[in-house]
């Protein structure tokens, strides 16, 4: 096992040659631990609600992505289970609220589907097509949101009634960002009632500049948590409800992907990326450990490829 340890205990750290990996940082001490270490690319971390067991995304061989497998990562033991093998695109897995089950995406028609399997893999059957991508999913209670269209959705957890819960300006137009204007990343506060995600609301950097919104799960009380017009999204709320993590991935056309918090209401925007973390060593995704006290992460050291 990999330990960063403290700003003050060690200001320098090794990835001991692995590109990609899963750490645990502990909000109080600092303290960073490497879980899983891999030399594919790992994205889509999920938390199950018991807090023992993480699931992800993992390319298994070469860059393509038609190679992107579901994994779990037991964290009590440190054991992984590969749950797909296929040469189709699996990934953004998300855990159901019980844990018996994952929802995922998967290209393995004409587009990017939803599907749902067990949770050791067994039973893979897709549970919606919008006719279009379909990406960012997150299930909380009986609903899963997802983005389809540049726009935020939510359905009940069987698939049925699909309905938008966003139509923002120019949704779907392209410009000169990575993505056309719309919403993205919707993620579910924990009781169900809100949801947080990420607009495209300008395209001065490639990158996209996005913003944070959240809004009552009717629609209402729109509100923007950040006006910094950042490349910023992958929010996770923390158990209480009351804070977000989220990654900063650009400021202009500078590449950051530094880890972020804010309250809830849009207070106390600060950084959580600890000092002594080199600056190629990027983080891509994170999530509240289930007690609040810590937080699980994507690393990559970024040209040691």
């Amino acid at each position: 096992m990999l330990l960063f340890g403290c700003a003050q205990q060690q200001a320098e750290f090794s990835s001991a040659g692995e590109i990609w990996g899963i750490y645990e940082l502990d909000l109080l001490s600092e303290e960073v631990k490497l879980l899983y270490g891999a030399e594919g690319e790992l994205s889509g971390l999920s938390l199950d609600i018991q807090g023992n067991q993480l699931v992800f995304s993992q390319i298994m061989a070469g860059k393509e992505y038609e190679n992107s497998e579901i994994i779990t990562l037991d964290l009590s033991t440190r054991e992984t289970a590969r749950l797909t093998q296929n040469q189709q695109w699996d990934l953004y897995p998300v855990w159901s609220p019980d844990g018996s089950q994952i929802a995922f995406l998967s290209w393995r028609d004409a587009t990017l589907d939803i599907y749902l399997m067990d949770a050791d893999g067994n039973n893979q059957t897709m549970l919606y097509d919008s006719g279009y991508h379909d990406a960012d999913l997150d299930w909380v209670g009986d609903k899963i949101a997802f983005t389809s269209q540049s726009r935020i959705w939510i359905m009940e957890e069987d698939g049925s009634d699909p309905r938008p819960l966003t139509d923002p300006p120019r949704a779907g137009e392209w410009g000169q960002a990575n993505l056309p204007f719309g919403d993205y990343d919707p993620r579910l506060s924990l009781d169900g009632a809100r949801v947080v995600f990420s607009r495209l609301v300008d395209d001065e950097s490639v990158h996209g500049n996005y913003d944070l919104y959240i809004m009552d799960l009717d629609g209402s009380n729109l509100k923007n948590l950040t006006m910094t017009g950042y490349s910023q999204g992958l929010s996770s709320w923390s158990p209480g409800g009351d804070k977000l993590l989220y990654i900063i991935s650009a400021i202009g056309e500078q590449g950051i992907y530094d880890l972020s918090s804010i309250n809830s209401d849009g207070s106390e925007n600060i950084s959580l990326t600890p000092i002594f973390f080199p600056v190629h060593f990027l983080i891509h995704s994170a999530r509240y450990s289930a007690d609040g006290t810590g937080v699980f992460f994507v690393g990559q050291w970024w040209g040691e490829e």
